[in-house]
């Protein structure tokens, strides 16, 4: 949050630019002193003009927790991610187009989430649906997973709390009145039979509440110290690993990720369709063996092409 902060000393006013965030469980507060009896100073001006030296000034009071981080193998790679985030939340603050640039993400987030799973719906007619609410696609079946998935994300950001009633709720959005491929509805609730992923066993059914419990504990535990970057992304290794659902488990654990990142300041990220293999294999590394960094690497290649498309769409509105 930044603002302008005014201080008057002997009937003089002292103008200064204030900007206070929080990271890995501490306060900061950036302070630049403007000028004397300034009154038509105003945050998006000043972030404007100062837009790259404010951006840095965060980045190294940010470095020095990032430098104690081990989880990646390019360094530069978290580096860039780390001050791309600042810069779109500091766009944010000198442009009104937040809304508008989440209704693009989430046309493309849809499309390539629901694509992963199989849908054959071409991407401009998601995008059709999500600007028109109307589609003539042949596959009834994909189409409401579109809109069942728009009613999801707004799910998300308006009701979702980390517990174990809004996992079944968003589960159930998200697979409300699909058909599945031997003709009937999705089951309510967690699995109650055995699914095996990419080769790979998942939780046993009757495992799942209480691993679901634990997580969302561990959750709870470090949301406000750990690595945000790293708590999402061990959130989501460890819901796959779960696989709580019958189906719809990558579909869900995506949009939970990405609702500790935007929980977090950070802007959501798309794992792309085209990269599934990579991504099904990095998260089978990730369970397998002692380190993660081939998963944590795989996940921030896909948050900076993520960052980079919506920053650019942005400098340009």
């Amino acid at each position: 949050m930044s603002y302008i902060e005014i201080k008057k000393v002997s009937g003089i006013e002292y103008i200064s630019f204030v900007k206070k965030f929080s990271f890995m469980g501490k306060n900061f507060r950036i302070k630049e002193h403007i000028g004397k009896n300034i009154s038509t100073v105003t945050v998006k001006d000043y972030l404007k003009k100062n837009f790259n030296s404010i951006s840095i000034k965060e980045f190294d009071i940010r470095k020095t927790f990032l430098d104690k981080i081990d989880i990646v193998y390019n360094r530069n790679l978290l580096n860039y991610i780390e001050l791309k985030s600042i810069e779109f939340n500091n766009l944010f603050e000198i442009k009104d187009i937040k809304d508008v640039i989440f209704v693009e993400f989430a046309k493309e987030f849809i499309f390539n989430s629901n694509n992963i799973e199989g849908s054959k719906i071409p991407a401009k007619e998601v995008k059709k649906i999500i600007e028109t609410g109307n589609s003539r696609y042949k596959n009834r079946n994909e189409i409401r997973e579109v809109y069942n998935s728009i009613e999801a994300m707004k799910y998300l950001q308006s009701g979702f709390k980390f517990n174990l009633p809004s996992i079944k709720r968003l589960y159930y959005i998200l697979t409300k009145d699909l058909t599945m491929s031997g003709g009937g509805h999705y089951p309510r609730g967690f699995k109650t039979v055995e699914n095996v992923v990419n080769n790979q066993p998942t939780i046993s059914p009757e495992q799942v509440e209480n691993e679901i419990v634990n997580l969302l504990q561990y959750y709870k535990d470090n949301k406000k110290t750990m690595y945000p970057l790293q708590l999402a992304y061990d959130f989501h290794l460890r819901y796959e690993n779960i696989h709580p659902f019958l189906d719809a488990n990558g579909r869900t654990g995506r949009l939970i990720m990405n609702k500790i990142l935007m929980d977090r300041g950070y802007f959501p990220m798309i794992i792309y369709a085209k990269n599934s293999r990579a991504y099904y294999n990095a998260i089978a590394k990730g369970l397998q063996r002692r380190t993660k960094k081939t998963y944590y690497q795989l996940m921030l290649e896909q948050a900076k092409k993520t960052y980079d498309d919506y920053f650019k769409m942005m400098k340009n509105y």
